[in-house]
């Protein structure tokens, strides 16, 4: 039996996920078995997604990461990328991304010479498409940081809103007495952000106070 993970992810929490959900049936029609399905609103530049991780630990041998796209997976540092994708491998799974040429089953039935032309052509189509995640990513930021300069050149900019509505949920949480770690999970973002809304929130608390 062909066993399937599905990950979804999309960078921010007014994008939604529903053009990735066709994903479900393309692989039951591929013969999978869908045995997880991982849904995330957080940057593909971030190594510490929790629904990402939960997918990791739950993976076992055999079993096949589906994913949109590349950058779905990651838009990470090479190097970085490149762990991640081994984290996957060690766990005895693979990738299944389309644009991404897998020669998996050819490398299995092959020996010699063969198999390692074979296994170093993955290696590089893979470095490749993690790359091209990751040059996206950049370029993108880039030309964010020129609109924002232009827009404060002509006195339009006006900050980035807040998404008050998962920063209260975020406190709702943390004032509950939920962990950092259960907090990110169940606001469905990082850590880090966790962190950051609570102390902004303990801040005002404190100037309030005072």
């Amino acid at each position: 039996m062909k066993i399937a993970r599905i990950y979804m992810r999309v960078s921010s929490a007014a994008q939604d996920l529903t053009r990735q959900e066709a994903l479900i049936e393309e692989a039951k029609t591929a013969g999978y078995y869908v045995a997880g399905l991982y849904r995330e609103k957080a940057s593909g530049a971030r190594a510490d997604r929790p629904e990402l991780l939960r997918m990791i630990a739950d993976l076992q041998p055999g079993e096949v990461v589906v994913a949109e796209k590349m950058d779905r997976i990651s838009r990470l540092p090479l190097a970085e990328a490149e762990q991640l994708v081994e984290t996957i491998k060690a766990k005895g799974a693979r990738l299944a991304v389309p644009g991404v040429v897998d020669l998996s089953e050819l490398v299995e039935n092959a020996t010699g010479v063969a198999r390692v032309v074979l296994e170093s052509v993955q290696t590089m189509l893979l470095r490749l498409a993690l790359q091209m995640a990751r040059d996206d990513y950049e370029d993108r930021r880039r030309r964010q940081r020129q609109g924002i300069d232009l827009a404060k050149a002509s006195g339009k900019y006006t900050g980035r809103r807040p998404d008050t509505a998962k920063h209260s949920h975020i406190v709702s949480l943390r004032s509950g007495g939920a962990s950092i770690a259960a907090t990110a999970k169940a606001a469905r973002c990082s850590e880090s952000q966790v962190k950051r809304v609570w102390a902004q929130h303990l801040r005002k608390k404190t100037a309030q106070a005072g």
